[in-house]
C-alpha cells in the first residue's frame, strides 16, 4: 500500500464508529421530542451531562454529580410551570445564585468565568430546544433545527475531508478548513430548503435565510466549544459519545442556533 493510500484511509478511519454512535444519537433524539414533557426531561438531562462535562473541563472535583443533578432538576421544574419569560428570568437568579457559590468555594477566577459560560449554554442556549418544540409547528420546528444544524457540522466535516486545503482558525481548531465551511454551508442551504418545505411549510427564501443561518452559527458554535477546549487543554468535552467525545462535542453548534432559530423563527417566516 502506497503511504499516500494510507494516509487517505485514516482520514476516514473513524467514520463507521461515527456513524454506529449516530444511529443511538438518532433513537434517544426520536424518543426526547415524542412528546412536550419528554422534551422537557430530556433537555434537563442535557443540562445535567453538559454541565458535567464543563465541571470537567474546568476541574471542579468536588459535588461535580450533585451540582450538576440540581440544576438540571430547578431547569426540569422551571420549563414544566412557566412560559419563555419566566423561565428566563428565573434562570437568570439561578445562575447569579450558582456564581456566588462558586466564589464563596473560593474556585479560581478562570473556573467561575468558564462556568458562568456554562451555565449559560446550559440553561439560556439550550433550553431553547423545549421552547421550539411547545411553539410554533411543535414536533416539525424541533426535527428542522436539530437535522439542519446536526447535517450541517457532518458536511463541515465531510467536505472538509475530501476538499480541505486551506485552514479557517489553524490556532483554535487546525482542522476546520474553508473548503470544509463553504461546502457545508452549502449543503445545508439544499437541506434546508427540501426540509423547510416539508416541515415548515415556509417559502424557499425564508428556508434560504435560515440554511445560511444556521450553517454559519452552527459553525461559530463549533469554534467557541474548541475555544474552549484548547483553552483547558483537552481534546474531548468526554467520552459519552464514541467516535464523537462528549456530549457538549457533539451539541456544541445548537448553542447559538437553538436561540437564534427561536427568536428568528416567527420573522423569517414571513419572507
Amino acid at each position: 500500500m502506497k503511504p499516500e493510500e494510507s494516509v487517505e484511509e485514516n482520514k476516514f478511519a473513524d467514520v463507521p464508529l461515527r456513524v454506529k454512535t449516530w444511529v443511538y444519537i438518532i433513537l434517544a433524539f426520536a424518543l426526547g421530542i415524542s412528546h412536550p414533557l419528554a422534551t422537557k426531561i430530556f433537555v434537563s438531562w442535557i443540562c445535567f451531562q453538559a454541565f458535567f462535562e464543563f465541571l470537567r473541563l474546568f476541574k471542579v472535583d468536588r459535588f461535580r454529580v450533585l451540582i450538576s443533578a440540581g440544576i438540571a432538576i430547578i431547569q426540569l421544574l422551571l420549563l414544566f410551570n412557566f412560559e419563555i419569560e419566566f423561565y428566563l428570568l428565573y434562570s437568570s437568579f439561578l445562575i447569579v445564585n450558582i456564581l456566588v457559590y462558586f466564589v464563596i468555594a473560593k474556585l479560581q477566577w478562570r473556573q467561575i468565568m468558564g462556568l458562568l459560560l456554562g451555565l449559560i449554554i446550559c440553561l439560556l442556549s439550550y433550553s431553547h430546544l423545549a421552547f421550539v418544540r411547545d411553539n410554533g409547528s411543535g414536533i416539525q420546528s424541533i426535527i428542522f433545527l436539530v437535522v439542519v444544524t446536526e447535517l450541517n457540522d457532518v458536511f463541515q466535516y465531510l467536505m472538509g475531508k475530501f476538499f480541505g486545503k486551506h485552514k479557517i482558525v489553524p490556532k483554535i481548531s487546525p482542522n476546520k478548513t474553508l473548503e470544509g465551511l463553504v461546502g457545508g454551508i452549502f449543503l445545508t442551504v439544499i437541506l434546508s430548503i427540501v426540509l423547510g418545505l416539508f416541515l415548515l411549510k415556509s417559502s424557499i427564501a425564508a428556508n434560504l435565510i435560515l440554511g445560511i443561518m444556521l450553517g454559519i452559527f452552527g459553525f461559530l458554535g463549533d469554534v467557541l466549544m474548541s475555544y474552549i477546549k484548547r483553552q483547558t487543554g483537552v481534546k474531548d468535552t468526554g467520552n459519552l459519545l464514541l467516535g464523537h467525545g462528549g456530549l457538549l462535542d457533539r451539541m456544541d453548534s445548537l448553542i447559538f442556533n437553538a436561540p437564534l432559530f427561536f427568536w428568528m423563527l416567527p420573522i423569517i417566516l414571513k419572507f
